[in-house]
C-alpha cells in the first residue's frame, strides 16, 4: 500500500510482546508466538507506512515496559496507548507521555465497566486530559451506551476500536452501531477501522466493512477516522495478515482525499506525531 503523501500514513493499532513476559492474572489469551518491534517495523516499511500506534494488549495488564521499550528504540516513529491503574501516579504518567504515549486504553471485553465516579478514576481521567490524550475504547457496541456519556461528561477525547464491535450477528443493523453513529455531533469521537474480522465472517471482511465505512464516514467524517492493521491479529492469525488488512482498507476507501485524511492527517494529529520524522 503506498502512502497517500508523501512521508506520511500510520497503522494507529498493533501489538508488540513476547513469550516469557510476566502476563496478567486475568486473560482471555496467552500467545505462544513472539510479535516483536522489529517485525512490525518491517511490516510498516515493506507496505509503504512510516509511522505505527502500539497498544497494550490486555495479557500484558499495566505493565507497559516492553511496549515503552519499543516506542524508545523507534525514535519518534512510533506512539503508544498504554493500560493503567487508575491510581497511576502523575511522574507515572509523565514516564509514559515521555516515551510516546498518548492515550490509555479501557479493552471492556469480558470484563464490568469501571466506577467511572470513584475518585481515582476522576482524577486519572482529568490528568488524561491535561496530557491532551485519548481515552481508547474496545468493548461490544451494545454497551457504548453504558460509558460513552460518562467518559465524554469526563471531558476525555474518546477512540473506538474495531468500528465499534457490532454484534457478528447484526452487523451494521445492530442499535450499538447506531448509537455510536449518531455519537458523532458531539466532536470528541474517533473510531479505528480495523479488525474486521473481529465483527464479521473472514469472506465479508471486505464488503461489510466497506458498508460500515461508509456510514461512518457519512456521520464521522474522515477527520474523525483511523485505520490500524491490528497486528498481529491476536486470536485470529488464521484468518488475517497485514497484506489483507491493506487489502481490506483498499475496498473500505477507495477516494484518495479520504484515504490521505485518515492514513495521515488525522491520526499524525491525534497521536502527537507533530515534529516527528521517522
Amino acid at each position: 500500500m503506498p502512502s497517500p503523501v508523501i512521508g506520511c500514513a500510520v497503522d494507529t493499532h498493533a501489538h508488540v510482546f513476547r513469550q516469557g513476559l510476566a502476563l496478567a492474572d486475568v486473560r482471555r489469551h496467552t500467545p505462544d508466538y513472539d510479535a516483536t518491534p522489529a517485525e512490525y517495523l518491517a511490516l510498516l516499511d515493506a507496505h509503504g507506512l512510516t509511522h505505527g500506534v502500539l497498544v497494550q494488549p490486555s495479557f500484558l495488564g499495566t505493565d507497559n515496559s516492553h511496549m515503552v521499550q519499543a516506542l524508545r528504540a523507534a525514535r519518534g516513529r512510533l506512539r503508544g496507548v498504554a493500560v493503567v491503574a487508575p491510581e497511576i501516579s502523575e511522574a507515572g504518567l509523565q514516564e509514559l507521555a515521555e516515551a510516546g504515549v498518548a492515550g490509555i486504553r479501557l479493552n471492556l471485553i469480558g470484563l464490568d465497566l469501571p466506577q467511572l465516579d470513584m475518585p481515582a478514576w476522576r482524577t486519572l481521567l482529568a490528568r488524561i486530559n491535561a496530557l491532551g490524550w485519548h481515552v481508547e475504547l474496545h468493548l461490544q457496541a451494545a454497551r457504548l451506551p453504558d460509558i460513552l456519556p460518562r467518559l465524554l461528561s469526563a471531558g476525555c477525547r474518546i477512540v473506538v476500536d474495531h468500528f465499534g464491535r457490532p454484534d457478528p450477528a447484526l452487523g451494521t443493523s445492530d442499535p450499538g452501531f447506531h448509537y455510536l453513529l449518531q455519537q458523532a455531533d458531539n466532536g470528541r469521537i474517533w473510531v479505528k477501522l480495523s479488525a474486521p474480522y473481529r465483527n464479521w465472517p473472514a469472506a465479508a471482511c471486505a464488503a461489510s466493512g466497506r458498508l460500515a465505512t461508509q456510514q461512518l464516514l457519512q456521520a464521522y467524517t474522515p477527520e474523525r477516522l483511523m485505520w490500524g492493521s491490528d497486528w498481529p491479529h491476536t486470536e485470529h492469525r488464521h484468518l488475517a495478515s497485514y497484506p489483507a488488512a491493506t487489502q481490506w482498507l483498499d475496498a473500505w476507501l477507495d477516494r484518495p482525499e479520504q484515504r490521505r485524511i485518515v492514513l495521515a492527517d488525522t491520526p499524525l494529529r491525534l497521536f502527537q506525531f507533530q515534529g516527528d520524522k521517522p
